[in-house]
């Protein structure tokens, strides 16, 4: 990694465990504790935004994180380009923040976003009713899924 360089990688929405769990992937280089912050800029990729994987009808492959490995760059990182402009490409999944921008955010989270969810803006393109119906039931069924494993080890104490 670049000297004072990180990523990250908003992933979708219940891709791990069940639906509604959010996920970051952060990469950082292991470095002595030091009086100045080491980082410098961080790298986000976001496939989370206007995505949807389900665990069972739509799971998360390989295929689908090619992107962000291209924008990743691991054989020379030194080349990496954002691929997010505001008038260009309001759409690009990959840009770099500087320290200085993300300790003006809220500085407890590094969950950022900068892509415009099309589902909370677009109500006349939502998904057909029988793939939020089937959502629905997944999630409902991951849900009461983890309620009985809660469940079961509670009544094995």
């Amino acid at each position: 990694m670049l000297a004072g360089d990180e990523d990250g990688l908003r992933l979708p929405t219940g891709i791990f465990y069940a639906n509604g769990v959010k996920a970051n992937v952060l990469f950082f280089d292991n470095r002595a504790a030091s009086p100045n912050p080491w980082t410098k800029e961080v790298w986000y990729y976001d496939y989370r935004t206007n995505i949807h994987h389900t665990l069972k009808r739509k799971p998360l492959r390989l295929d689908d994180l090619r992107e962000f490995i291209n924008c990743y760059n691991p054989s020379n990182r030194h080349k990496r380009k954002d691929a997010w402009h505001p008038d260009k490409n309001p759409e690009g999944r990959w840009r770099k923040f500087t320290y200085d921008e993300i300790i003006a955010r809220d500085k407890t989270s590094l969950d950022i976003t900068w892509l415009k969810d099309k589902s909370l803006a677009d109500l006349d393109n939502l998904p057909d009713p029988e793939d939020l119906a089937a959502d629905i039931i997944e999630n409902l069924e991951a849900g009461l899924e983890s309620f009985r494993e809660i469940m079961v080890k509670l009544n094995s104490k």
